[in-house]
């Protein structure tokens, strides 16, 4: 896995990890990278300073690793909830009205269940599943 440091055509930066470079490649040109903030697809990649992790003998610390992931999920959660409007249970409903102009286009987050996921995932409507994390230690 290797984490990008990315910049939409806002200037928004963000961050977003990958399988490998290839990986980046096919979903930044199929258009299933996009900004947290503002929902752009026009994407690339930020200067940034890689930060390879690699096993020279040294043992890996997974308190530290989980404790780094909760950072970003918080930081995901964080920028969602400051840009998006909060749908509730009605996720489903909302983002198809959304989908098929029956209602404003906007950014929007909620819980939906795993029917009412694959429900929209066969009616063509784009969405992410995002591990929501708690604001508690």
């Amino acid at each position: 896995m290797i984490l990008f440091e990315l910049r939409c055509g806002n200037d928004h930066h963000f961050e977003a990890w990958f399988r490998d470079n290839a990986t980046y490649d096919s979903q930044v040109a199929s258009g299933a990278v996009v900004c947290p903030v503002c929902g752009d697809v026009r994407v690339a990649k930020a200067i940034m300073a890689p930060r390879l992790n690699r096993a020279t003998g040294a043992k890996l610390d997974a308190h530290d690793t989980a404790q780094e992931m909760r950072r970003l999920l918080g930081q995901i959660r964080s920028a969602v909830e400051a840009s998006c409007d909060y749908v509730g249970d009605k996720f489903a409903d909302e983002a198809r009205k959304i989908h098929y102009g029956e209602a404003e286009a906007r950014p929007i987050y909620g819980e939906a269940s795993a029917d009412e996921s694959k429900a929209l995932e066969e009616d063509g409507v784009e969405f992410a599943r995002i591990p929501w994390v708690g604001r508690e230690n």
